[in-house]
């Protein structure tokens, strides 16, 4: 994990960090616990997409299972019968 202290990115500036992002992912630490995570363009643009193939992924899925009849519809009152939550 690359990290640096916050305190040195006030001294320094950003030229603080160019050294790092190059290895990759960088950790701010601030009050000794790492509070903030510095990212390449290039890594974000990784991430959002990543994210929304596992949306679209997720929402396939749902039809899916829409589709093949695993979907219950009911009220909240029915669910909780149905787990035996009631009292």
């Amino acid at each position: 994990m690359n990290a640096i202290p916050a305190r040195e990115i006030k001294r320094r500036g950003i030229a603080a960090v160019d050294d790092l992002i190059a290895k990759g992912d960088v950790h701010i630490i601030r009050n000794n616990q790492p509070q903030y995570v510095v990212l390449s363009q290039e890594r974000y643009q990784e991430l959002l997409e990543a994210q929304e193939e596992a949306y679209e992924a997720r929402v396939r899925a749902s039809l899916e299972d829409l589709k093949a009849g695993r979907v219950k519809c009911g009220t909240a009152e029915d669910l909780i019968r149905e787990l035996n939550l009631e009292d």
